[in-house]
């Protein structure tokens, strides 16, 4: 009897996604691991395995199809034995399909508007590999991840003369990153206009008339325009700054790496700042809240949501019960979440939840600025580079390192006064920081 293989829920909120890419074409027998297909949702391109064998006898869905409800059959699979004609040409029922395994991949790359963290953590590829398989080609298509194809584009290199090491010889970034241009024209080149072809132009009229490419949104960057827009449209923001002098926590943190550097840590300005803000978050529970309409959440533990610039778009990774965990941990937890989130293979639980945000632009030598915040928290802390100042220090001018730090309220949730409390405790935890060691 033909399966029906169904749009998959690949997050406890996904409605419908993106088909973005068929990895089998009707007429291909499949086993159980092999992946089929790669699905966009709001936050990262998941890719599904077959469960059982059998053949793909029809494929109902193509590929690039947006808004792709869940449980909609996108592919029939016919077992073994039976006819694949009969299996394509009959009537599917409206039961369950067989079931997939889902992983997240590499995302579609976008140019990142927003924030923090270090760039040093490793980029991983997938899990799997078959070292020194060709790479496989349906027709005249290369099987590549959107990321590696991307690499490709920048670096003009023939996907056609690279091996892949993923899975059925599937190219993927580590593959790209190491290879040389090649000869045959890259994609970017075979997909741009002749010059003859006049270029488009933004009809705005006036001064502002300019070339332009029109880049169609992936999904998560939707997801980020609409609960942005949402967010600056519903929530009262309030902002509250202040100047915080960093000597004692540099001086702390470099104390700090000698001691760990046997262990293999180093923490970074902003590990520690994840921990003030979350024993901040202790001593003012006032603001570890989150506005429900007629109800209003008081949270007993701090999860301290974390934004990292991804390649699809902004994302922010969780540290769960931050105020309760040392230093050396939330390091480690850091640099693999923001790693996992460059590499687009956050798992829905590593990204979905949060109590408070941190948002730091320091490295980019952003003095100050104002976040948004991220709904349904109620609060958002934004920092930015620590630099030398004139500052006042008992009473006398000094040259000191000096970082602003901006607080983002939800003000139907937090009154001004709880926030104002929430940015001395931040202040005085970074300036006496063997709070952030107890």
């Amino acid at each position: 009897m033909p399966t029906p293989i169904k749009m998959p829920a690949l997050s406890p909120t996904m409605e419908e996604g993106t088909l973005a890419r068929w990895l089998v074409k009707e007429g291909d027998t499949v086993s159980s691991g092999d992946i089929m297909a790669e699905i966009e949702t709001d936050k990262a391109t998941m890719e599904f395995e077959a469960v059982d064998e059998g053949v793909i006898a029809k494929i109902e869905v193509p590929e690039g199809t947006e808004n792709v409800k869940v449980g909609t059959v996108i592919a029939i699979l016919a077992e073994e034995g039976e006819d694949v004609g009969d299996a394509a040409a009959a009537e599917v029922d409206g039961g369950s399909s067989k079931p997939v395994r889902a992983e997240p991949v590499e995302a579609p790359s976008s140019t990142p508007d927003a924030t923090p963290q270090e760039k040093n953590s490793p980029s991983t590829s997938s899990g799997r590999t078959d070292e020194g398989s060709a790479p496989k080609a349906e027709g005249d298509r290369i099987i590549a991840s959107p990321l590696a194809k991307r690499i490709a584009e920048q670096k003009g290199i023939d996907l056609s003369g690279v091996t892949g090491s993923g899975p059925n010889g599937r190219i993927v970034k580590a593959d790209v990153e190491g290879a040389k241009p090649g000869a045959a024209p890259s994609m970017a080149a075979s997909a741009a206009p002749t010059p003859s072809a006049p270029q488009p132009v933004a009809q705005l009229g006036g001064d502002l008339d300019a070339p332009y490419e029109a880049q169609k949104l992936n999904n998560v960057r939707k997801v980020i325009a609409r609960r942005l827009t949402e967010a600056k449209q519903t929530i009262p923001h309030i902002y509250l700054t202040v100047d915080v002098r960093l000597d004692a926590l540099l001086k702390l943190r470099g104390e700090l790496n000698k001691s760990l550097e046997a262990d293999g840590v180093k923490l970074s300005v902003n590990d520690l700042l994840i921990k003030a803000l979350a024993r901040a978050l202790q001593r003012v529970p006032k603001c570890n809240v989150s506005f429900q309409g007629d109800e209003l959440f008081q949270y007993a533990r701090e999860d301290v949501s974390v934004a990292v610039a991804a390649p699809s778009g902004l994302i922010t990774p969780i540290i769960r019960d931050a105020g309760r965990k040392g230093l050396a941990q939330i390091s480690s937890e850091m640099k693999e979440l923001a790693g996992k989130a460059r590499d687009g293979k956050l798992q829905p639980h590593e990204f979905q939840g949060g109590t408070a945000s941190l948002s730091n632009l320091g490295m980019f030598g952003t003095k100050q600025f104002d976040a948004v915040i991220n709904p349904p928290q109620a609060m958002i802390l934004a920092v930015g580079a620590g630099e030398q100042r004139p500052h006042v220090v008992d009473g006398a001018l000094q040259v000191a390192t000096v970082m602003s730090a901006t607080g983002s309220f939800d003000h139907r949730a937090i009154d001004g006064a709880d926030g104002a409390q929430l940015m001395q405790a931040f202040q005085q935890l970074v300036e006496n920081p063997m709070g952030l060691v107890v």
